[in-house]
């Protein structure tokens, strides 16, 4: 049974749902905690619509730019195809912008996850918009309205969010519109939850009819991506790690770690000085970039580095 559900497990983290429904349930957590200590609708005229519909956009314009900007895979796309400052280099071809905009989709549709989750329980709750729309509810119908002057109507529209704000012969008007404005939210919030939904089914089929790769080779693409990233981090981290060694052993003499220390010298202050300057990595002309922070220093003598049992081969 453990196996069964380990599969499941991993089958949905493999396929983002796990991953998108934490994120809708931590943005639903978040929004109810939000709710609860920071909304306060300021009740007057000519603000509430700006602070209710402050707090129902915002929030949503904020997740959604985090939702890139969190995404690796966003800024690979970035550097890698859009960034018209970048040296020039190879040329990119059909395939590669056809599969670069297959991600750029995906990535949308994970980080509109937040964003749309976020709309969606703050309209279904509805107290932003009835903070937001109070202003604006039409009382023309009520005779109580009829001798009320347009400024003092404002006036008692712009309270009836607050309970304590309404006058005692309009607590029915307020109870009606504060069931309207919920109505109108919800209505809104369901809205947005179809057509969310729509849009990504719709997309998804698109994406798997407009690709040029078949549903196996779509599958063969995305572990190549993942393990491609995965080994490429692994090997990034042994050869830094090979190559740090390297260099400090040539600074001070001897590798971290290891008791059996025959030579160890004192750096001199040309020495700090020189590790001291940042060397850009792979820029400009040179045919060989500069790795470290360690300077220019540690590339003088090659051969001292490999008799001391590191060897780092191009």
């Amino acid at each position: 049974m453990s196996t069964t559900l380990n599969n499941v497990l991993a089958s949905l983290q493999k396929s983002g749902t796990f991953i998108n429904s934490l994120i809708a349930a931590l943005t639903i957590g978040g929004q109810q905690l939000f709710s609860s200590f920071t909304f306060r609708c300021p009740c007057q005229v000519g603000k509430n619509f700006y602070y209710g519909s402050a707090f129902l956009v915002i929030p949503a314009v904020i997740l959604l730019l985090a939702g890139y900007a969190l995404r690796s895979q966003m800024w690979i796309i970035t550097s890698e195809y859009c960034c018209s400052c970048a040296p020039p280099r190879r040329r990119i071809s059909l395939l590669e912008r056809k599969l670069a905009c297959l991600r750029f989709f995906s990535i949308t549709g994970r980080a509109l996850v937040a964003p749309l989750t976020w709309l969606a329980v703050t309209l279904l709750t509805g107290t932003y918009y009835e903070c937001a729309a109070s202003e604006f509810a039409s009382v023309d119908h009520y005779p109580v309205f009829e001798n009320v002057s347009a400024s003092k109507r404002e006036e008692i529209l712009a309270g009836f969010p607050c309970c304590k704000s309404a006058p005692s012969d309009m607590m029915l008007v307020r109870d009606e519109v504060a069931l309207l404005h919920r109505y109108q939210s919800q209505m809104l919030g369901w809205i947005l939850i179809t057509l969310a939904t729509t849009a990504a089914l719709v997309s998804s089929c698109l994406a798997r009819c407009c690709s040029p790769l078949t549903s196996l080779q779509h599958c063969y693409w995305t572990n190549h991506l993942h393990n491609e990233r995965e080994l490429f981090e692994q090997a990034a981290e042994q050869h830094s790690r090979l190559l740090i060694m390297q260099r400090i052993k040539k600074l001070f003499g001897f590798i971290p770690g290891n008791e059996d220390i025959k030579h160890i010298r004192i750096p001199s202050c040309q020495d700090w000085r020189d590790i001291s300057a940042p060397s850009l990595l792979c820029m400009g002309d040179n045919l060989q970039g500069h790795y470290s922070f360690l300077g220019d220093r540690v590339d003088e003598d090659n051969e001292e580095s490999k008799s001391g049992g590191i060897e780092l081969k191009p």
